[in-house]
């Protein structure tokens, strides 16, 4: 199996675009832009298209229940036309304090959201009129003066990637999506998460190799790894204790399933408290390292080799710099690894 490699960027960082051309041209095959509070993740990627040739394009995530499906799907179709097909469509629910606080959208039946806009999406995609009657969308509105249109661009396929944590979205993803947007992964309990996916892929009469794996890190090139094991690891406190509410955090719970649930609990509860020096110090080093790239090249290396076995298809990879040269200075070393590990001999004396 080859590993890929992907890079994070955002218009937050000043070189996005050259940030995005260069590492084109060093052989990164996917560029993916987030969206949370900030900026959002479709614009951001029309200006990429025009000035990259053979990169993928993915958003990671666009928020479910912030546009409507079929404003979705016209989205996706244009960037697939302005990218000349190089366009992947990640999407996610969100939580509640984003949905909720900063869109006054009501976080409901999530996986159910999630199934219908992606039904919505590929009847307009795939040139269907759009009629649609499910338990959130009712398309045309009933008793209205509403009409059953079909989208007047050319029928075009665009590839979704689903954003799950929980079981019943890792089902989800199986059974319906052509890739997995994850995070909050160590390679050591991959089960955790793939078994879920394959189960939802069973029922469709798939397997999981039919998903295109996909996992977030960081990486930094560095000796001294207990010490940058610690700073990411610090990282992980306003993820546990601030990126959902004391009762509804979806990382937390992949890190609980992952055997990291008191540890978890306890930076929460510090953070809460408004703690939160003693909430960074409380979490585990071993999370920032695990879920990271960080070490001399022959750890990083190690741990590339690690990704690929597990069977994950691409890493989405933000390297570790304040500036466009350390950026791309740790990219290129990356790339090296990558491709020294895509061509390291197989059992049977094959590359991967």
């Amino acid at each position: 199996m080859t590993l890929e490699i992907g890079i994070t960027t955002a218009p937050s960082m000043p070189w996005m675009v050259d940030y995005v051309i260069e590492a084109e041209r060093l052989g990164a095959t996917s560029a993916w832009v987030p969206e949370f509070w900030a900026h959002d993740a479709l614009t951001p990627l029309g200006r990429l298209a025009g000035v990259t040739d053979s990169i993928r394009l993915g958003s990671a995530i666009v928020q479910l229940g912030t546009r409507t499906p079929a404003m979705l799907a016209m989205s996706a179709m244009t960037l697939q036309e302005l990218s000349g097909g190089r366009f992947v469509l990640g999407i996610g629910t969100s939580g509640p304090q984003v949905m909720e606080g900063w869109h006054g959208v009501a976080f409901s039946k999530p996986v159910t959201r999630t199934r219908e806009t992606i039904e919505i999406i590929r009847t307009i995609t795939g040139g269907e009129r759009l009629v649609y009657d499910g338990d959130l969308f009712h398309l045309p509105l009933p008793d209205s003066d509403g009409a059953a249109l079909r989208s007047g661009a050319s029928p075009v396929h665009v590839p979704i990637y689903l954003a799950s944590l929980g079981p019943a979205n890792l089902r989800l993803t199986g059974e319906v999506a052509d890739g997995w947007i994850g995070n909050s992964f160590l390679c050591e309990s991959a089960d955790v998460f793939f078994d879920e996916i394959a189960a939802g892929a069973a029922t469709a009469n798939r397997t999981l190799a039919d998903v295109d794996l996909t996992v977030a890190v960081s990486c930094e090139f560095t000796d001294d790894v207990d010490r940058a094991g610690r700073r990411h690891a610090e990282g992980y406190a306003f993820t546990f204790g601030a990126m959902g509410s004391a009762t509804t955090n979806f990382y937390n719970r992949a890190f609980e399933r992952q055997g990291f649930g008191d540890a978890v609990a306890e930076v929460q509860r510090l953070w809460l408290a408004g703690d939160r020096d003693a909430a960074r110090r409380a979490v585990p080093t071993e999370i920032g390292l695990r879920t990271n790239l960080i070490g001399p090249s022959d750890e990083i290396r190690r741990r590339l080799v690690e990704y690929r076995d597990c069977g994950i298809g691409t890493l989405r990879v933000n390297p570790i710099g304040d500036t466009l040269d350390a950026h791309l200075e740790g990219l290129g070393q990356l790339i090296d690894l990558f491709r020294d590990v895509n061509n390291e001999p197989t059992e049977q004396g094959e590359p991967t």
